[in-house]
Parts: structure tokens; C-alpha cells; sequence
């Protein structure tokens, strides 16, 4: 007799021995020393794919369908392991570049870290997980009362209306929500990485296979006398008989092949899968042996299913036929139940309750392990999944733009994460108990298994589109899941419903309003007996062609922004863009360091922050007390820092919140001036040697002149806003009971002042690169409604600040040229600056437009880009308009006397319009405005 006490002690004692391999497994993570780093771990951890549905359900399924009715389950797995491998080193590789954190997360990131996408996709895996969550709430709680009634393998169904308090499920729930945060939320990762539950994971992965095995040994060795005496008894029973030949039909082709389809996607789309298989990954080369472990560890859980089948059927249907109860009900073909007078046995427990009737209570009590361990480490990898999702794309994003709480406020936000974390990990389990104890009991393990499996392959799209295809965009992605979500909610979540009571069955039968085309089962009058479709089959074909229709016809016909077009190339080009994204960022701007330190505390802690910064620090030789300013480089690393807590989507927005404009370092100020300098000292040695030469002679003497006044321009303009930075951080240092009025009214001022030298100073460096010939172009296939619309953006505060009238004419069309982007982005926001500082200071008016022309040459037809920008300023006369394109020229003023600036933006204008074959000019009247217009090759 085993006594529940015993029970319960090697259960929790089991449990133990995880969490001290957790515990440890973190430990030597922390010192350095991981244990994870290991193939053969890996592979293992990926067997966290084997729940209770494989230990039990299997079975179940093997005993009503023979090998068609689970080995597609597996076998999908199998080919995607070898045949799609490709397809996770990629998805892989992004997510270590992009430190992606789940799958909601890595959908968000691809579609320009959209915290909307995110947040669906959150919603959909949290309802779609809910009914296998309940699956292995179903199998503890019932292999629990089995094995506590041991030797009687007679049990009553569980009926739905008993109370929570008397429900083992509900206890069951609770205990399992707790594991889950003890393992998963302990501490708050920066990179979302637990060696510890994964070297966990590994173990459970061993004793659930070694269980399996030792069942499938003692039934077809311990029983019979091998598979042939067993497959031969097994042949001589009509029921069985009939699962040895695969009935070829359509509806077993198309049930086959949907099932083989779901595992296939659901190996690495399911939360837990995909934390497992990319965010746990220490090195990418241990996929290159996890593509065959991993299967053959598949081969072996399962190669003893239906020797375990068999040998329950076998001995149960003896039984049946000394019990009038189960002899008079006894069907042609099993359906997995048999009904004796003393209660029910289901074939899903063959594996525990064959042991119990022939008396091996030590086995079955190993059994029982083997299966509540599937059971718990499936809950626990995927509640953790799920709760960073919730926390990071659901709660998290709604709490900070709630004002009233006051979070941008708080010093240190990391316990509230894990907070919500747990929190989010108690509420999942409990949403799977509701699912189990209303809904689950009408259905078998591997039924409700099929819907979660539905759900998650509303991720494929998404995420295979958008690894392969940069012109998905974020609403075809969007509209598609949130389509193939409705539909998956339609066609198998209400039918569940509906035959739970929940819902009229008249909806079945009749559809909505009596509307017969739209019933659930039988979608838009699709004849599913006709075809061979099942529920599942159904279901599947209409979400899929809802969501990848919508996925490629409203990614057409619709646009991306500018973060999209970027992550579209960064995910699909990865293995060509890998190593410069790494050090490149999407950040043009910077902020200080303090800022930036204290962002990441408020989510990391104090201690983790400060060791990643010291790391940043030790790679890039930098020493805090002489860097104040972050660059882009430290900006990216902490934005990706913050993605490993928060998501990509809320990581961006926080950075955002903090970030200005990028300045450059003394050093680089000192390299500028050092190469204006020679490039002085060259003019006055060409100068000497070339006295002979009156004319040569004259331009060289007023080159120099010019150079000098641009070297005193550039001396004044930097002088100004140092003087005045230096003077003011003197006062606010020497002052610091300074009301914070002033304090404020100077750290303004010590900003815009920084600002100021950072421009001037983008503008010299780029005229040293163009006068020593160190410009590298990079040459692309450029829409240049895309470059307007960038280099207004770029103005627009500016433009804004002055509160001038912006208008636009640009032809509805695309039109490309090749050329540097970036570049061509530069011309035109000099001359809309350009135009900005000299609009009218009261009425400003710019106008900037395009237009497509076409120039006759003989026969032959070339058809350029024309481009203009128009302002309503003081003008320009006709002496100077050749001349403003020459390098230090100023326009003086008799009123206004010199313009700001150093005189060498139209100038680099030129150069760049020049390299790209085009040509610029400028028509204009003395106080009747001036417009600028260049023209550029078109492409076809």
C-alpha cells in the first residue's frame, strides 16, 4: 500500500533535488564557470517538448489510432530539427545580436520594436498556452489520485461542479505556480538567461525518459517475452487488431499531415521553445548536435508507446470481460475509455495504472515521477516565458504611461518586474486550472494539446515571413495574426465551450443567428466530411489562409517606417550584416552617462548595472571619470541591456526618453583642427611656389584670407559656447544650495550651448573628410521621397522653433536614383537649414518639392530628378548666387552683418551633389526669397 504521505514526500523531495540543480547550475554561472555550456545539455533541455501529453497522452492516443494517432507529433519535430535547422541558427543569431527575450519579443523587434505587435502576440500565446497548461494540471492531479489509491487502478471521473477547496487539480495548480516562481523569478536577468533551469530542465529531461523506458521494459520483456510475443497476443484481439494497418483515407491523410504540420512549427514557436532553443543558447554550434540528439532522444521516449498501449489494452479488455458493467458497454473499436463497475480506466494512464494492477509499486511510484516531472517542467519553462512576455510587452508598457503612478520617478524598478513576473506566473497556472476544471475533462490529453499547437502556428507568418522577406511590414503582420487569431478562437475555442455547457450547442449546429455558412465547425460552408478534414484540420487550413493572405496583401500595400526598413534588413541580411551591427547603433544621438547609469539601475539594480557598464568599459578602454558623455555605441549597448528586462519595444521608449544629440569627443575636435591646420600650411607652401603665376597667385591670396577668417570664424564660434558652458558649470559646482529654478535655467542653456559646438563641429569634420578626398560613398538604390521625408523629420524642431509654414510638392510616385543616402539626406537638411535661417523672422514660408523631367539629347532621352527648395527670405544677389557654393563664403548682410555658421554647408552640398552626377544651383532676388535646386540621375 503506498500512503499519500510517502507520495507527497518523494514528490517534493524529487522536487528539491531540481531546485538544488537550479540553484547550483546558477551559482556557477555567476562565478563564471557555466554548465550549460554543453551540447549535449542543450539537447537535452530542448526534450522540455515532452510533457505529460508524451508521457500519458501518447499512450492514450496510441490506443485509439494506432502509430497515426502520435507519431506525427514527433516525427515533425524530427524534420525540423534536420531539415529547418537553417531556419533557428538564423533566428538564433538575431536574437543574440538583438538580445531578444521571447517570442513576442523577437516579432516586436523585426517589426520596428512595435510595442503593439507585442503586445498581441503576448495575448495570443497566454490564451493559446492555457488549455496545454491545463493538459499537465490534468495529468499530475490524476496520476496523483491514481497512484494514492494504489493497488486499485478504478477511478470516477472528476466532475466539474466539485469545489476548489476538494479539487486535488486546484491544490495541484497552486503548488506548480509556486515552483515556477521559485525556479524562474528568483532575480531579475539582464539577459533573460537561466543556466540554472536549464541544467534542471536537462535532469527531468533523463528521469522522464529513463521512467518511460523502464515502463515499456518491464510490459514488453516483464509481461511478455518480447515485442514479437506481445504484438502477437495483441494481434489475436479484434479490437486491436485493426491499429496494426493505417486506414488510407482522406480524413487520416489530411489529420496526419495537419498534425505533422502544428509540431513542426510548434518546436520552436511555443514559448517554452523558443526560450529553450534561442534564448538559452549558449553557443550557436550546439544546434549542429542538437539536429540529431534531440531526435534520437524523440526515438527513444517513444519507441516504447505502443508496446505500452498494447500491454494495457491486452490486460484491461481481459478484465472487461469478467465485469458485466464493462463486457455489456464493450465498443467494436476502443475509444480509450472502458467502463467497469467499479469506475473507469483511461488508457492516457496505461503507463501508471498497468504497474499498479500488477502490483510493482516501486515502479509506478518512478512512473508517477516520470510523469509529473514532464508535467512540471513543462509548466514551469513556459510560465516563465509567458510572465517575461506579460511583464515586458503587456503590463509593463500600460504602468509607464500611467502617469498618476509617477514610475519614471522611482530610483529602482527591477523588484516591481518581478513583481509582475510572479504575479503573471500565478494568474497562467490558475487560467489553466479554470480551462481544466470547467473544459478539460471532455476532452484527452493530446485534443486539447492540438488547440494550444493551432495557436502558436499563428506565429509562422510572422516570424519565417519576416526573417526572409523585408517587405513585410508591421500592419501585414499585425492584421494577420490578430485574423488567424479570431478564427482560431471561432473554430476551436468556442466548440470546446459550446460542448462544456458555456456556450448553446444550437451554435454548432445552426451558426450564429441561424446563419449555417458561418458554423464553427463547417466555416464559410466548407464541407469537412466531404474532404476528409477533422476539427483540428479545419481550423488550422481557414486561420492559416486568413493570416498569411493578410500577412502578404496588407504588407503590399502598405508602408514601413524608417526603424522598420532598418530591423528588415538587420533580420532578413543577419549573416551578412552580423559583425557591423554588433558595433554599429540605430541611435544618432547620445546622452550623459549619469542619465543613462541611472536609467539602467531603475530596472537592473544597482549591482548589475554596474558590473555591465564596468564590462563596456574594459572592452572599449574607457575610464568613467573622464567620459560624461555617452556615445552611441554605449547608448545601443544599454537600449539592448534594457531589452534583455524589458523588451525591445519598452527598452527603446525608455532610451528614447533620455537620449540628445549625438557630440563628438575632444579627441575628434583636436584631429579636425589639426587637419584644417595642415591643410593651411599646404596653401602657403602652393602659394610661395607659384608666385609666377598673377592669377593662381591672386586666388591663393584670398583662399588664404578666407581660410584665415574661416580659422578665426571657427576659433570665435567655438570660444563662445565653451566660455559660456565653462562659466555657467562653475557657478552651478560653486553654488550648490542654487534654487533649482536657476539650476535648471543654466543646465538649459549648458545643453543648447553643446549642441551648438556639436554642429559646427559635424559641419567642419565633414568638410576635412570631402577636402582630403577620405569620403566613402555608399552607393544604393534610393527612394528619395524617403530622403524628404527624412530630412524634414530630422529639421522639424527646428523648423517648429521658428514656427514657419512648411509646404510640400511631391509627385505620388516613386522615384529612385543610386546614391549614399545618408548623403543625400545631408544636402537637403544644409539647405532647409539654410533656408530656415534665412525665412522671413515673422511670416517664414519654405516650399520643397520634386518633379520628374526629362532632357532631350539628339535621339536619346534622360529623364532626372529635379528638387527644389524655396524660402521667402532676404535673397540673394546675382554676384553672389555663383559664389555661396564656394568653401568659407558668408553672405554679409548691411543689416544683419555675418550669418551663424562656419560658410562650408552649401559647399559640401556641392561636392556631394557633384559625386552624384547631378547639378545645383540657386535662383533668387534681393529680398524676394531664393530657391535652391539640384538635379539627379533617375533610375528606371
Amino acid at each position: 500500500m503506498l500512503e499519500q504521505k510517502i507520495i507527497i514526500f518523494v514528490s517534493f523531495g524529487y522536487m528539491g533535488l531540481l531546485f538544488a540543480i537550479a540553484f547550483w547550475g546558477d551559482k556557477r554561472a555567476e562565478a563564471g564557470k557555466s554548465i550549460i555550456s554543453n551540447p549535449y545539455i542543450y539537447a537535452l533541455s530542448l526534450a522540455v517538448y515532452c510533457t505529460a501529453w508524451t508521457f500519458y497522452g501518447s499512450v492514450g492516443a496510441a490506443s485509439t489510432s494506432g502509430a497515426t494517432g502520435f507519431l506525427s507529433i514527433y516525427l515533425g519535430p524530427t524534420l525540423m530539427m534536420i531539415l529547418g535547422w537553417p531556419i533557428l541558427r538564423k533566428i538564433i543569431c538575431i536574437s543574440k545580436i538583438n538580445r531578444i527575450t521571447s517570442i513576442a519579443d523577437f516579432i516586436a523587434s523585426r517589426y520596428g520594436k512595435s510595442a503593439t505587435i507585442a503586445g498581441a502576440v503576448t495575448i495570443i500565446a497566454v490564451l493559446g498556452i492555457v488549455p496545454y497548461m491545463s493538459v499537465q494540471i490534468k495529468a499530475i492531479s490524476t496520476s496523483f489520485q491514481l497512484i494514492s489509491q494504489y493497488p486499485d487502478v478504478y477511478m470516477a471521473k472528476t466532475a466539474s461542479s466539485m469545489p476548489f477547496t476538494k479539487d486535488t487539480a486546484f491544490f495541484v495548480a497552486i503548488l506548480l505556480a509556486l515552483f515556477a516562481v521559485v525556479f524562474g523569478t528568483r532575480h531579475l536577468e539582464a539577459t533573460e538567461r537561466h543556466e540554472g533551469l536549464v541544467a534542471a530542465i536537462a535532469f527531468e529531461s533523463i528521469v522522464k525518459l529513463v521512467a518511460i523506458i523502464s515502463v515499456g521494459l518491464f510490459v514488453t520483456y516483464g509481461l511478455y517475452t518480447g515485442f514479437g510475443d506481445l504484438f502477437a497476443q495483441a494481434s489475436l484481439v479484434p479490437q486491436i487488431k485493426h491499429l496494426f494497418v493505417m486506414e488510407v483515407n482522406a480524413s487520416t491523410f489530411t489529420g496526419w499531415y495537419n498534425a505533422l504540420f502544428l509540431a513542426m512549427l510548434a518546436i520552436f514557436l511555443l514559448p517554452r521553445q523558443f526560450q529553450v532553443i534561442v534564448v538559452e543558447n549558449v553557443d550557436e554550434n550546439h544546434l549542429k548536435k542538437a539536429v540529431w540528439l534531440f531526435p534520437l532522444y524523440l526515438l527513444a521516449i517513444n519507441i516504447f508507446v505502443i508496446p505500452i498501449a498494447f500491454g494495457g489494452m491486452l490486460h484491461f479488455y481481459g478484465q472487461c470481460f469478467s465485469d458485466p458493467v464493462c463486457k455489456q458497454g464493450l465498443p467494436e473499436t476502443f475509444e480509450g475509455i472502458l467502463k467497469f463497475t467499479d469506475g473507469i480506466v483511461d488508457a492516457d494512464y496505461f503507463a501508471l495504472t498497468l504497474l499498479m494492477a500488477k502490483k510493482q509499486q516501486g515502479l509506478a511510484l518512478f512512473a508517477f515521477i516520470g510523469g509529473m516531472s514532464a508535467a512540471t517542467g513543462m509548466v514551469i519553462v513556459e510560465t516563465i516565458a509567458l510572465s517575461t512576455m506579460v511583464c515586458n510587452d503587456l503590463v509593463m508598457p500600460v504602468l509607464l504611461r500611467l502617469s498618476f503612478l509617477k514610475l519614471k520617478q522611482k530610483n529602482d524598478l527591477s523588484r516591481l518586474l518581478l513583481i509582475i513576473r510572479r504575479v503573471s506566473i500565478l494568474l497562467i497556472v490558475l487560467l489553466g486550472y479554470l480551462y481544466f476544471h470547467y473544459v478539460g475533462e471532455y476532452y484527452s490529453l493530446v485534443s486539447i494539446g492540438m488547440i494550444s499547437f493551432a495557436a502558436v502556428a499563428q506565429f509562422c507568418p510572422a516570424v519565417i515571413g519576416g526573417i526572409f522577406w523585408k517587405g513585410a511590414t508591421l500592419f501585414g503582420a499585425l492584421f494577420g495574426l490578430l485574423a488567424g487569431f479570431f478564427i482560431w478562437v471561432y473554430t476551436l475555442v468556442v466548440p470546446s465551450l459550446a460542448q462544456a455547457g458555456f456556450l448553446s450547442q444550437d451554435l454548432l449546429t445552426h451558426g450564429p443567428f441561424g446563419i449555417k455558412f458561418l458554423t464553427p465547425l463547417q466555416l464559410f460552408g466548407l464541407d469537412v466530411q466531404l474532404i476528409g478534414f477533422n476539427q483540428y484540420t479545419h481550423a488550422v487550413f481557414w486561420s492559416m489562409f486568413a493570416n498569411i493572405g493578410l500577412f502578404i496583401g496588407v504588407s503590399l500595400f502598405s508602408k514601413q517606417n524608417a526603424m522598420e526598413r532598418k530591423q528588415a534588413t538587420l533580420f532578413v541580411d543577419v549573416f551578412k550584416y552580423s559583425e557591423e551591427s554588433i558595433k554599429s547603433s540605430f541611435w544618432k544621438a547620445t546622452t550623459s552617462v549619469v542619465d543613462l547609469r541611472m536609467l539602467l539601475e531603475r530596472f537592473l539594480g544597482k549591482t548589475r548595472t554596474d558590473n555591465a557598464l564596468s564590462q563596456y568599459a574594459r572592452e572599449h578602454d574607457i575610464n568613467w571619470e573622464n567620459n560624461l558623455i555617452a556615445d552611441a555605441g554605449l547608448v545601443s549597448y544599454s537600449e539592448k541591456l534594457l531589452a534583455g528586462a524589458i523588451g525591445s519595444a519598452t527598452a527603446l521608449v525608455m532610451v528614447r526618453s533620455i537620449v540628445e544629440e549625438e557630440p563628438l569627443g575632444m579627441d575628434e575636435i583636436m584631429h579636425i583642427l589639426d587637419e584644417t591646420r595642415q591643410i593651411i600650411i599646404y596653401s602657403r607652401e602652393l602659394e610661395k611656389a607659384t608666385r609666377d603665376l598673377e592669377a593662381a597667385n591672386e586666388r591663393l591670396k584670398e583662399l588664404d584670407r578666407l581660410k584665415n577668417e574661416f580659422i578665426s570664424t571657427v576659433t570665435h564660434e567655438l570660444r563662445t559656447p565653451l566660455t559660456s558652458v565653462r562659466a555657467l558649470a562653475e557657478i552651478v559646482q560653486n553654488n550648490p544650495d542654487l534654487d533649482a529654478k536657476k539650476h535648471h535655467q543654466f543646465v538649459g542653456i549648458i545643453i543648447k550651448e553643446s549642441e551648438r559646438l556639436s554642429r559646427l563641429i559635424n559641419n567642419v569634420l565633414d568638410f576635412q573628410k570631402i577636402a582630403s578626398g577620405q569620403i566613402q560613398w555608399q552607393l544604393t538604390r534610393v527612394d528619395f521621397k524617403e530622403v524628404i521625408e527624412d530630412s524634414i523629420v530630422a529639421t522639424g524642431q527646428l523648423i517648429e522653433k521658428k514656427k514657419i509654414e512648411l509646404t510640400l510638392e511631391m509627385s505620388e510616385k516613386e522615384c529612385f536614383v543610386s546614391g549614399d543616402k545618408d548623403r543625400l539626406i545631408q544636402v537637403m537638411v544644409n539647405l532647409i537649414s539654410n533656408a530656415v535661417k534665412f525665412c522671413d523672422p515673422d511670416n517664414g514660408r519654405i516650399k520643397v518639392g520634386m518633379q520628374k523631367e526629362i532632357e532631350k539629347t539628339g535621339d536619346n532621352e534622360n529623364s532626372f530628378l529635379k528638387v527644389f527648395i524655396k524660402d521667402n527670405g532676404i535673397g540673394i544677389g546675382k554676384d553672389d548666387q555663383e559664389i555661396v557654393f564656394h568653401e568659407f563664403h558668408q553672405i554679409i548682410s548691411g543689416t544683419e552683418g555675418r550669418p551663424a555658421g562656419t560658410g562650408i554647408g552649401l559647399t559640401i552640398s556641392k561636392h556631394i551633389i557633384d559625386s552624384h552626377n547631378g547639378r545645383i544651383w540657386v535662383d533668387s532676388e534681393l529680398e524676394k526669397g531664393a530657391t535652391f535646386f539640384f538635379t539627379l540621375p533617375l533610375l528606371e
